[in-house]
């Protein structure tokens, strides 16, 4: 989305399989940052320019749904000057991305506990997101002050509010009446998650949502995670077998 002009929905690309939805857990802005001798938010900066280059790709590729763990609850431990420049990012992004995404019938949704931040990154998520809401090309996910356990608890609540009401029935307690509850449980659950960085582990993202997904993880540093490294995760998962509990022989071909 470098450009201005509208993204264009392709198909040349002959893989088996696409996945619906992709989460992506965006590690190693930090250590790109000082392999180069640059001060951390350079990375955090190089970072931002991978986002719009695999959003493209998303829109390119015809995958629906495209989730960003972009700020997790425990990133708040942090350094507080780091904190504050990933704010200040993160706000210039929301300004200055909205009208881009929009143009190109992108949909924009944040999740997660947004009360911490500030007043003026709140008003510009809830903007981007009323601006872009009746977009239906792909869905972007921002997952920003998120964590898997935070998003089941607060489900958790809910239900446990409802049945105070008297608006449900403990028996009526299901996966399915926690779904309703848990984040962007109205849209299809992540097919594939990709991790860069080099770590092997998902990191409290989207714990429910991830029952069935694929993994795959890379050494290469978000910054150089490009649209070739993001087709190379898109081959691999299109290579899989996904059985959902069920055996071989018993997989509908």
């Amino acid at each position: 989305m470098q450009s201005e002009t509208p993204i264009e929905a392709t198909s040349d690309l002959q893989l088996g399989n696409i996945p619906e939805h992709v989460a992506i857990i965006m590690d190693g802005n930090n250590r790109w940052a000082k392999a180069r001798n640059l001060p951390g938010g350079a990375g955090h900066k190089a970072g931002v320019d991978s986002v719009r280059n695999i959003i493209e790709a998303c829109a390119k590729h015809k995958i629906k749904v495209l989730t960003l763990f972009a700020f997790s609850s425990e990133n708040w431990r942090r350094p507080k000057a780091e904190v504050s420049a990933l704010m200040r990012l993160f706000l210039n992004a929301l300004k200055r991305e909205a009208n881009k995404l929009n143009k190109n019938n992108i949909r924009l949704r944040v999740i997660g506990n947004r009360h911490r931040f500030s007043e003026g990154i709140q008003k510009h998520m809830a903007e981007v997101e009323q601006l872009t809401v009746d977009n239906n090309g792909c869905t972007v996910i921002i997952a920003a002050d998120y964590g898997g356990q935070w998003d089941i608890a607060q489900a958790v609540r809910k239900i446990a509010e409802k049945v105070v009401a008297g608006d449900l029935q403990l028996s009526d307690i299901n996966p399915d009446s926690v779904n309703d509850e848990i984040s962007i449980g109205d849209l299809p659950p992540p097919d594939l998650c990709i991790r860069t960085g080099g770590e092997h582990r998902i990191s409290n993202f989207l714990l429910w949502q991830m029952a069935y997904t694929e993994l795959y993880f890379t050494d290469l540093f978000w910054p150089d995670f490009d649209e070739k490294a993001f087709l190379d995760a898109l081959k691999d998962y299109s290579s899989r077998e996904r059985r959902f509990g069920h055996t071989s022989n018993s997989v509908e071909k």
